[in-house]
């Protein structure tokens, strides 16, 4: 089966930036444009609260961002959002106005799991 949660950041890939984006959030977190990212992730890294979380889902997860999703699957949504993959089929489950009402982890945990069956 090819199934999968696909996790799409409101950022480009990229070392440049990556770098940007970190930066970004130290300096002025409050117009960061990717919450998904600002919630998950520090300027170090993925938080390990998160990280554990990741690890309970039941399917296989996918994480890209906004450049990748339109080339890879030739999409255009607003973002963050986060889909269910069947194949090379995306089913959008969690748009971005759900995600960016989300103020912590424990928000957007909860938001997930009402969204998605283990």
């Amino acid at each position: 089966m090819d199934d999968a949660i696909v996790f799409v950041y409101n950022a480009d890939s990229g070392l440049f930036n990556a770098l940007s984006d970190s930066a970004h959030k130290i300096f002025s977190p409050d117009t960061y444009s990717c919450n998904l990212c600002a919630i998950t992730h520090s300027a170090l890294g993925m938080k390990t609260e998160w990280k554990e979380f990741l690890g309970s889902l039941a399917a296989p997860l996918e994480f890209i961002h906004r450049n990748e999703l339109k080339e890879k699957y030739e999409l255009k949504v607003p973002l963050p959002a986060i889909f269910l993959r069947s194949g090379q089929e995306l089913k959008l489950i969690i748009d971005a106005e759900q995600i960016n009402s989300c103020k912590n982890i424990v928000d957007l945990k909860e938001l997930i799991n009402a969204n998605i069956q283990n």
